[in-house]
């Protein structure tokens, strides 16, 4: 009996190495051609927008619901002019926006964060993700979080560029999609102070919950 496990004993290792194998080359693929496949996302968004910008708050209110916007951010990890992509999914005319700093720079949200191919990355709820095109306009037919869901707390300055442009044009109670380019987001290199991919375009469900204390 022992000289048949014996016989039979490569033969297992070897189907266990290959199964191994497997998983690694699938774990490296799905983040092969990493940078260049975020930059065809994002070009996608770009293309997609077209000439639309938002750069004051009459416009950020003119908004159409579902359509593409670019707002201009004022610092990024690039010295070139760098622009977030934003898709407004809820409004709120009457909610007051988060200030850079002091009074009302502090925020309560519910976020959701995926890469391009649709893995999430953070987030404190179940929200729209980077693959999610066909997005309901309207609140009783989208995802909501749940009373099991967190919202986070941060200030408005304390958050990535992307973040920082976006968050003073809205409005609370307004929900927006962010596509936010590596230039306002975490940088082209990968870094080993966080455990985002370099060069990566970063989606983002954001919904304004309320002010933080």
């Amino acid at each position: 009996m022992k000289r048949t496990f014996l016989l039979f004993l490569p033969f297992l290792l070897f189907l266990a190495g290959a199964f191994v194998s497997c998983e690694e080359v699938k774990e490296a693929g799905k983040y092969d051609n990493w940078r260049e496949r975020n930059q065809v996302f994002i070009d996608s968004i770009k293309r997609e927008t077209g000439e639309r910008y938002v750069a004051t708050a009459e416009a950020a209110d003119a908004m159409e619901l579902g359509k593409l916007y670019a707002i201009q951010t004022t610092a990024s990890t690039s010295a070139a002019t760098q622009y977030v992509y934003c898709k407004k999914i809820v409004k709120n005319e009457t909610g007051d926006r988060p200030l850079y700093s002091g009074y009302h720079s502090k925020v309560n949200a519910y976020y959701y964060g995926t890469y391009v191919n649709g893995e999430e990355f953070d987030g404190c709820f179940d929200g729209y993700g980077a693959l999610d095109k066909e997005i309901p306009l309207s609140p009783e037919e989208q995802k909501q979080p749940t009373a099991f869901d967190s919202y986070a707390a941060f200030s408005v300055s304390g958050v990535i560029t992307g973040w920082t442009a976006a968050l003073q044009f809205m409005r609370m109670g307004e929900r927006w999609m962010l596509y936010i380019p590596y230039q306002s987001g975490y940088g082209y290199d990968d870094s080993s102070s966080n455990s985002i991919p370099g060069g990566s375009t970063l989606t983002f469900d954001v919904l304004l919950h309320s002010f933080a204390q």
